[in-house]
């Protein structure tokens, strides 16, 4: 079975740092693509990075220069390293996996296993 475990949320001042894990079982870690994503409320859940099964990572544009995505494979833990946050980025923050290609990479229905979430609010 495959278990995704977010962590590493709080609250955090606009222009602060957070990092975010996920710690992962149950699946062939690097096997997978992997994915961050985030729901604010009242919205759509949106793709914020991800790292195909190649370990090739992608950000969006709007968290580029800001937000890295990474992972340990001998940790089988991914990673979000989030920089000078926003008050709009406030929402929760949720890791996902599975055999996605890698223009599909943003699609949050193409993810088949789901953590959780973690919470982070950055307040205005």
């Amino acid at each position: 079975e495959v278990q995704l475990v977010e962590s590493g949320g709080a609250q955090v001042q606009p222009g602060g740092s957070l990092r975010l894990s996920c710690a992962t079982s149950g699946f062939l870690f690097g096997s997978y693509s992997m994915g961050w994503f985030r729901q604010a409320p009242g919205k759509y859940r949106e793709g914020v990075a991800a790292i195909d099964a190649d370990g090739t990572p992608s950000v969006s544009d709007s968290v580029k220069g800001r937000f890295t995505i990474s992972q340990d494979n001998a940790k089988k833990t991914l990673y979000l390293q989030m920089n000078s946050l926003k008050p709009g980025e406030t929402g929760m923050y949720y890791c996902a996996a599975g055999r996605v290609e890698w223009w599909q990479l943003p699609v949050p229905s193409k993810f088949g296993n789901w953590g959780r979430g973690a919470q982070v609010n950055v307040p205005s």
